[in-house]
């Protein structure tokens, strides 16, 4: 195992089939090649079998940092998780109350169940601006219409999920509220102008600078910044606008690099290396495993083919390794039973029932 593989799998973060992860991705986990892994439905039974794959896979991790182990849980339709835990309503809704403090304490009793749980990062906030009623993916996931609103709620849910002891990852970068088609199923393209992009779309991700420690793109053309290639693989969006521009220090995220946006388009390995070329530190690869073991060759030796591109994934992978840093750095974890206990949650389950 060369230098350069261990460096190309701690870009990685992986998914699986199954109720715990395969042995393969165990040996990945204990002989530092892989970042993380990413959790769904499929993975998951109940919160004692949930923390009990959780725990085997962090057991396996003999280096200095600990995995990334995330989950999707934004409330509303996208919710990996089911009760016993908190269960919040779509983050419309909950910005309707107009409370950023009950969206922060709603965030953070989700952030302590999630981290009692194992997980030490949550895919939230969305700070895409919900403009388009048409929109097939983002919808009620939006805190709403207006960029003040969005920054508002958005900010307040990363602070809650930060006081829980979860780390944060607002997307998606650079905006997919106004789009017409689902990237998880096509490719979508936004046409406005520059202008619009700054009144509208980027508002909130320029409020994340200093607050949200990772971002995640998405699969989506601008053509007003890049027309040719998704902002994922695009540098003019990622390096040149994100990095240089906005000022964004922390971690980036690829969307999932199976989504037909993009494996329509490109084979998984191209993906990932022009996703890396572009600015992004972290490659999503959530369900094929396979796919994931291919990348990390693909990157393995590119690496050692360009000195240009290894100076570009081993400043990728400080970036994972800072984030990884960061995790290690939360408050520690409580009880399970106390994390779930009802005189812990229940006003702010109360609170959150008045919203129905």
């Amino acid at each position: 195992m060369s230098e350069h593989e261990t460096t190309a799998g701690g870009v990685i973060v992986c998914g699986f089939e199954g109720l715990e992860a395969p042995s393969e991705i165990h040996r990945w986990i204990a002989s530092e090649l892989v970042a993380g892994l990413i959790l769904f439905k499929r993975n998951i039974a109940d919160v004692e079998q949930t923390r009990s794959a959780i725990s085997a896979a962090r057991e396996r991790n003999a280096g200095a940092l600990p995995i990334l182990i995330s989950v999707d849980q934004e409330g509303g339709r996208v919710a990996r998780l089911g009760d016993p835990i908190l269960q919040l309503p779509p983050m419309r809704t909950l910005a309707q109350a107009s409370d950023p403090d009950l969206t922060r304490d709603a965030a953070r009793i989700l952030g302590r169940q999630l981290r009692a749980l194992g997980f030490n990062l949550d895919f939230a906030p969305v700070l895409d601006v919900d403009t388009n009623p048409h929109n097939p993916v983002i919808g009620d996931r939006s805190f709403g219409d207006e960029p003040d609103q969005v920054i508002e709620q958005a900010l307040a849910f990363a602070e809650g999920l930060h006081a829980g002891g979860l780390l944060s990852c607002g997307k998606h970068f650079p905006g997919h509220g106004d789009t017409d088609l689902d990237s998880h199923l096509a490719l979508p393209a936004l046409r406005h102008g520059r202008s619009r992009l700054e009144e509208i779309e980027l508002r909130p991700f320029r409020a994340a600078v200093g607050r949200l420690p990772s971002l995640m793109t998405a699969h989506v053309i601008f053509e007003a910044l890049d027309a040719e290639v998704p902002a994922t693989m695009s540098r003019k969006v990622i390096e040149d606008l994100l990095r240089r521009e906005i000022g964004y220090a922390g971690a980036v995220f690829s969307d999932d690099l199976e989504m037909k946006a993009v494996s329509d388009r490109y084979a998984i390995e191209d993906a990932g290396v022009l996703a890396i070329e572009a600015g992004c530190d972290l490659l999503l690869v959530c369900s094929d495993v396979d796919a994931a073991a291919r990348l990390r060759e693909t990157l393995t030796r590119e690496a050692e083919r360009s000195a240009g591109f290894r100076a570009r994934l081993e400043e990728a992978r400080s970036r994972a390794d800072a984030l990884r840093a960061r995790a290690s750095a939360l408050p520690p974890a409580i009880p399970l039973k106390n994390a779930l206990d009802r005189a812990e949650i229940g006003a702010v389950q109360d609170r959150l029932a008045r919203l129905a």
